[in-house]
């Protein structure tokens, strides 16, 4: 189990939330938080299907070696997640690998707490076990928000992806 030493001071008179390896008893949860993360990405993705959606390969990042999926938990309850997957570099660059950070989501009343910066911690602590040294992730160009969050924890951009709808 991952403990980090950074608490986030929302919690520094309650319990502390722990940062753990996600289990396959989790994935109940994890469904939920997957349709939290499409439901807040829908109205940056207009060709979006109505409905739930299937974003993510859960039993492959509960399962695989090169997948790690975290949890924050706080009293028993599951409040936020992430992964870290092992991506092969494009053959042009330094690094052989890089971590592909995703699936980063907290639940509602748990947002602005620190949540995330706890979670991608674990995340680097992750990749840089395995001597990984490029952590990569994607964000809506129209999500000033999450754009903000991640440049405060050393993010920052690096392509622009896009895209033109025929026939909308």
């Amino acid at each position: 189990m991952i403990r980090t030493e950074w608490i986030p001071s929302a919690y520094a008179d309650s319990n502390t939330p722990v940062i753990r390896k996600a289990t396959l008893d989790d994935k109940p949860i994890l469904l939920r938080f997957e349709q939290g993360v499409v439901e807040a990405e829908r109205p940056f993705t207009p060709e979006m299907k109505a409905g739930e959606q299937q974003y993510y390969d859960l039993d492959w990042l509960l399962t695989s070696p090169d997948a790690y999926l975290v949890v924050a938990e706080l009293n028993g309850e599951l409040i936020a997640s992430g992964y870290a997957r092992i991506d092969a570099s494009k053959p042009y660059l330094k690094h052989a690998e890089e971590a592909y950070l995703g699936f980063m989501y907290v639940v509602p009343q748990h947002r602005g707490k620190g949540l995330n910066r706890l979670v991608i911690d674990a995340l680097k602590q992750f990749a840089l076990s395995r001597n990984i040294t490029e952590l990569r992730l994607e964000v809506y160009s129209e999500n000033a928000s999450a754009i903000k969050a991640y440049e405060k924890f050393g993010f920052t951009s690096y392509l622009l992806q896009m895209r033109m709808g025929l026939g909308e």
